[in-house]
C-alpha cells in the first residue's frame, strides 16, 4: 500500500462533502450486479440473504442468484414450496436456515401483507429473518429511502474512517458504527450512497490491502494505519473434528441418514459411525470447514448390512431417518450439504467395485 493521503475533511462537519465523492466515484465505475438492475425487493431480499456469509463471486459465478429467481420467481411461489425443494436450490451455499428465513418471509409477506413486501424498516423488520442491516438493504436499494446500514465492509469502511481502535464487534462498537452511519446517510439518492459505501469496501478499503490513494474518500479518512484496522475480539480457537462415514450401495441405491441438527436440518448424508464401531476400507478423505471447526471426513465402505433388513427387504424401506436412493434417478435431486456431497460423488468415482455384501 502507498502512503495514505492525510485527511482534510471531517465527514461528520461536511457530511455533504463525503456523500458527494463517494456517490460520484459509485457513479463513474460502480460495478453492475444484477439485483442492482431491479427495485423488486424479493429480488433485493434474495441476494441479500445470500450474500450473508457468501462471496458475490459464489452467488453469481456459480449461478445461485439466478437459478433461484428461476424457480421461485416471487413470493407467492416460494411461500408454496416443499422445504426438500428450497434446501436443494440451497445447497452448497451453506447456513441453510438462511433459505428457511427466505420461505417464512415470503409467506409472511403472502399471508399478512397481501403479497406486498412493507415498505418501512419496522415493517421489513417484522420479517422472519430480516435484521436491521437486511432491512435498510431492502428499503434503500428498492425504494431509494434513506435507511442506514451496517455490515462488515461498511464496518471496516466507518473503523478507519473514524479511527476506531475498540473492537468493532462489541455491543458499544456496534451502536457507534450504527450512529456514524445513521449521521453520514443522505437524504436523497441513498441507494446509489449505500450501493457506493459497501462497494468501497468491496474493492478499494479491503481487508488485506486498501488502497488509499485511490480511495474518493481518503481526504475524509483519520487513520494513518489503515491496515491495522478493523480491531476485532479474539476469535474462538480452531476444533479439529473426524467424522467417519459409511458408504453402503445395494441394487444401484445409497443409503443416506438425514441430518437432525438446527444448522443442517432436512439434509441428507452419508450415515455416521458410532465411535465404538470398528472401521472399514477407507474409500476416500476429504476435509472441510464449518464455523470454527476443521473437519477430516473419511468415508468408508460398510461390509454387512447397515439397516439390519434382509437382503430380500424392499431396498427403499426406511430405518428410522436412513433411506435408501437411487443412485442414477434420484441422488442428483437429494439435498446434500456440499462435503458429503463431493465425498459422495469421489467415493462412488474412485470405489466404485465397492458393494454392500458382494
Amino acid at each position: 500500500m502507498s502512503e495514505k493521503p492525510p485527511q482534510t475533511v471531517d465527514p461528520l462537519a461536511l457530511p455533504a462533502a463525503f456523500q458527494r465523492s463517494l456517490i460520484e466515484w459509485f457513479d463513474a465505475g460502480g460495478r453492475d450486479y444484477p439485483w442492482r438492475r431491479t427495485s423488486d425487493p424479493y429480488a433485493i431480499l434474495v441476494s441479500e440473504i445470500m450474500l450473508q456469509q457468501t462471496q458475490i463471486a459464489t452467488v453469481l459465478g456459480r449461478g445461485y442468484y439466478q437459478r433461484w429467481l428461476e424457480r421461485f420467481p416471487d413470493v407467492h411461489t416460494l411461500a408454496a414450496a416443499p422445504e426438500a425443494d428450497l434446501l436443494k436450490h440451497w445447497e452448497g451455499l451453506g447456513y441453510y436456515n438462511r433459505a428457511r428465513n427466505l420461505q417464512k418471509a415470503a409467506r409472511a409477506v403472502v399471508e399478512q401483507h397481501g403479497g406486498r413486501f412493507p415498505e418501512t424498516l419496522e415493517g421489513l423488520q417484522s420479517l422472519p429473518g430480516v435484521g436491521r442491516y437486511t432491512a435498510g438493504a431492502v428499503l434503500s436499494f428498492a425504494w431509494d429511502r434513506p435507511a442506514p446500514i451496517v455490515d462488515g465492509n461498511v464496518a471496516r469502511v466507518f473503523a478507519r474512517l473514524f479511527d476506531l481502535r475498540e473492537p468493532v464487534d462489541t455491543p458499544a462498537s456496534k451502536d457507534q458504527l450504527w450512529q456514524w452511519a445513521d449521521a453520514l446517510l443522505p437524504e436523497s439518492r441513498a441507494k446509489a450512497y449505500n450501493s457506493a459505501l459497501m462497494e468501497l469496501g468491496q474493492r478499494l478499503c479491503t481487508k488485506a490491502a486498501p488502497a488509499c490513494v485511490d480511495c474518493p474518500v481518503a481526504h475524509c479518512c483519520a487513520t494513518r494505519e489503515p491496515a491495522s484496522l478493523p480491531v476485532k475480539s479474539a476469535a474462538r480457537a480452531t476444533v479439529a473434528v473426524t467424522e467417519r462415514a459409511w458408504l453402503a450401495v445395494r441394487d444401484g441405491r445409497i443409503l443416506l441418514e438425514q441430518e437432525s441438527g438446527s444448522r443442517r436440518q432436512g439434509l441428507w448424508r452419508l450415515p455416521l459411525a458410532d465411535p465404538g464401531e470398528p472401521p472399514g476400507p477407507v474409500l476416500t478423505k476429504l476435509k472441510y470447514g464449518i464455523t470454527h471447526h476443521r473437519v477430516d471426513l473419511i468415508v468408508q465402505g460398510w461390509i454387512g448390512d447397515p439397516t439390519g433388513l434382509d437382503r430380500r427387504s424392499d431396498p427403499v424401506s426406511s430405518a428410522g431417518e436412513r433411506r435408501w436412493f437411487d443412485i442414477a434417478e434420484e441422488l442428483p435431486a437429494v439435498a446434500m450439504p456440499s462435503p458429503y456431497r463431493r465425498a459422495v460423488e469421489a467415493a462412488l468415482r474412485d470405489g466404485g467395485d465397492f458393494r454392500l455384501g458382494e
